[in-house]
């Protein structure tokens, strides 16, 4: 059988000199960090969560922001065949309590400033989770811990779906997922041995996971760490400054840029990729012209990993997601894109309590959905004679904001957990900046509410602090009552029809 370990064959067999990080922080400072120093940090981390307690197969849990201790912990649960659960900092405590609920972590560690989130999260629990704070130095100076012989299907990393229908799944990858980063690190991304990387996504989603560094080292080349708040005018002085060659950035933070700074030809940047919407022509213009470059669009899910990106040296084409990446078997069904599991390298193992079960005495139970049925994608996409795919809408109700994917049901739960709210159901709206923004349709409580800007405002900090910051509505509007099917469910088509 043939053994695998990230940690070992990517990071430990680099040359010990060569760049890895760029940390730029919080406060300003700037670190380079090379491939010797996170082999030696990441494997005494491991040694540390060893000696907590964390075996192969046990579920770590991140909440650490866009900074080298976030890649150290990753790296740690590669080394030892843990799996991670990494989840963004803009969580709040209802959010974070289902994802301990879930998945039962041994361990979480998690950034000092994320205390309070967490420990509201973990009150009143008494699963004994052991929780580790970073900055913490103590945790890189015991024995560094060896990799583990690991399979490529066995579980290495969790991370929860929007929650549609529903509250969010939790979405199991194996080890090959790491490794099968390749393909779109080669075709779609395009980055080279020596070259510097930027992907913006946070820690926690789906996109980070694989390009922030994975999809870089795969190809030689070193990630750009940037733990602040994203500012238009920063962005482009930072892409000057620190020389970054390939640019990896949501739609709306390339919308944002162009409307709100001036752009200008950038140094070195020699690429650019988006991936989560359609970007509008007009802004591929405006890049187009100031840079002489194309952004070049692309295609995945939580459950797949990149499917489709337009290809390198090829003329991007307006509106589309580029064509199938090499090897993976796409196919249009009645309007709806399917996908062969088997053809993707990076498809997931299945479901956590669906496909994918923990065994009372640890070990993991998988059904690997690869091997299954093609799967349906929930996305309407037309194809052209060439090949090239277009992005029409979902088949379910998901609302795709500034890149985030949004969940009705837990924008609606948290609504309707307001004294005042009777009702309620969150569709997308249109939004020139983050392509569509949550649009709220409420039905108020009999009594003493009434509809007003004030109860509006009201609304939107209360689902705010209910859920992440990101899912609130900015749009929020009163209604009598909600159109309903005959079995009483809200037709969330005509809702939307009145969101334009």
């Amino acid at each position: 059988m043939h053994t695998v370990n990230f940690a070992r064959e990517i990071v430990d067999a680099a040359p010990r000199g060569r760049l890895a990080l760029l940390e730029l922080a919080r406060d300003g400072t700037r670190r380079e960090w090379t491939f010797g120093e996170l082999s030696a940090r990441s494997a005494r981390l491991a040694g540390a969560l060893q000696q907590s307690g964390v075996r192969r197969g046990d579920v770590v849990m991140t909440l650490i922001g866009n900074r080298p201790e976030w890649v150290l912990s990753m790296l740690a649960c590669f080394r030892l065949g843990a799996v991670v659960l990494p989840c963004t900092e803009q969580l709040r405590a209802k959010d974070l309590r289902l994802r301990v609920a879930v998945a039962q972590p041994t361990v979480i560690l998690a950034d000092e400033r994320n205390r309070h989130e967490l420990e509201s999260a973990l009150d009143g629990t008494t699963m004994g989770i052991l929780v580790m704070y970073v900055p913490d130095e103590s945790l890189f100076v015991g024995a560094e811990a060896s990799p583990v012989e690991l399979d490529v299907g066995d579980p290495c990393l969790i991370t929860f779906t929007s929650g549609t229908a529903g509250e969010p799944k939790a979405v199991v990858h194996a080890h090959r997922y790491l490794d099968g980063q390749r393909i779109q690190a080669e075709h779609w991304l395009g980055a080279r041995a020596g070259e510097l990387v930027w992907c913006t996504a946070a820690s926690g989603w789906s996109k980070s996971a694989r390009n922030v560094f994975i999809a870089p080292w795969l190809s030689g080349a070193a990630a750009l760490l940037h733990d602040a708040r994203f500012d238009p005018h920063e962005r482009l002085e930072l892409i000057e400054r620190e020389r970054v060659h390939v640019l990896c950035m949501a739609p709306t933070e390339y919308r944002v840029i162009a409307k709100r700074a001036t752009l200008r030809p950038l140094g070195d940047l020699r690429a650019m990729v988006a991936a989560g919407e359609a970007l509008n022509p007009e802004i591929l213009r405006a890049w187009h012209e100031a840079t002489g470059l194309q952004i070049r669009d692309g295609y995945g899910q939580t459950e797949t990993g990149q499917l489709t990106g337009t290809p390198l040296g090829v003329e991007a084409r307006p509106g589309s997601m580029g064509t199938a990446l090499p090897g993976m078997r796409l196919e249009i069904v009645q309007g709806e894109l399917t996908v062969e599991p088997a053809s993707v390298p990076t498809f997931f193992l299945g479901y956590l309590g669906e496909h994918v079960r923990r065994e009372r005495h640890g070990t993991w139970s998988v059904e690997d959905r690869r091997a299954g049925e093609p799967w349906q994608t929930g996305d309407r996409v037309v194809q052209d004679e060439h090949g090239w795919f277009y992005f029409e809408g979902r088949e379910d109700d998901v609302i795709v904001s500034a890149g985030y994917r949004i969940g009705p049901f837990e924008v609606e739960s948290a609504l309707v957990a307001h004294p005042a709210v009777a009702e309620a159901a969150a569709v997308s709206a249109p939004d020139e900046e983050r392509g569509a923004v949550v649009r709220a349709v409420v039905v108020l409580r009999e009594g003493d509410y009434v509809a007003s800007a004030e109860l509006a405002r009201e609304l939107q900090e209360h689902v705010k602090r209910e859920t992440a910051p990101y899912k609130y509505p900015r749009i929020v509007e009163f209604v009598d009552e909600l159109p309903k099917t005959a079995s009483g469910k809200v037709k969330r088509a005509e809702l939307r029809t009145g969101a334009g």
